[in-house]
């Protein structure tokens, strides 16, 4: 499966603004932002050329990396975002909420969506009752997303759910001590908090 393995510190810093993909790192002074709020690269200080394409491609990228979805697999959710009924823009941003992953990090048990889109790989995450380990999973309204019995007493299960202090989103019900979801509803727009700007995205993809 492929995935990306670079540093991740430095696509935060390529966008110019924390994307939280470290958990708790990202909150204290080692994030290497605090020191270094400038792109990576020898030119990374110098003056960049502003345009309108920047600004759409700068958009995608940042999508892109906070939910962790690589170029090819983004296309093929705008092109069904598209066909779809309603706003483009806010058809892909509900697609990208409805991922496995992401709803397993918005229920708290993982710190990043990485470390979300591992506990799934690692197939500690059942829908349904049935275990699924494809992290680009959608879940639908009335989904019960649930933490494996086996699974519960993990350490770093335990610290999550304890530590973090994570806001639930509404269309998300978390109960039975953490470790279900439930799937109230589809995310509507105003309860997804991510920083972007998804008409930049569709202007980009229609050109």
């Amino acid at each position: 499966m492929a995935r990306y393995t670079g540093p991740v510190c430095r696509l935060c810093r390529r966008e110019k603004m924390k994307l939280f993909l470290k958990g708790p790192k990202c909150d204290s002074m080692k994030c290497p932002i605090e020191r270094r709020p400038y792109p990576p690269g020898m030119h990374g200080r110098g003056r960049i050329r502003e345009s309108e394409y920047m600004f759409q491609l700068r958009e995608k990228q940042k999508a892109r990396r906070i939910y962790g979805v690589l170029e090819k697999q983004f296309r093929n959710m705008y092109k069904e975002a598209n066909r779809q009924d309603g706003i483009t823009g806010e058809n892909l941003l509900r697609m990208l909420e409805q991922r496995l992953d992401n709803v397993a990090f918005r229920a708290g048990w993982g710190s990043s969506r990485n470390q979300s889109r591992q506990f799934v790989r690692h197939g500690h995450v059942n829908v349904n009752g049935r275990r699924v380990t494809i992290p680009s999973y959608q879940v639908r309204k009335g989904d019960v997303v649930e933490i494996r019995e086996k699974s519960r007493s993990m350490i770093v299960l335990r610290h999550n759910l304890d530590t973090l202090d994570r806001v639930k989103p509404p269309w998300l019900e978390v109960s039975g001590e953490g470790f279900t979801a439930t799937v109230r509803d589809l995310p509507l727009r105003e309860h997804i908090d991510v920083p972007v700007r998804e008409s930049l995205i569709v202007e980009l993809y229609s050109k």
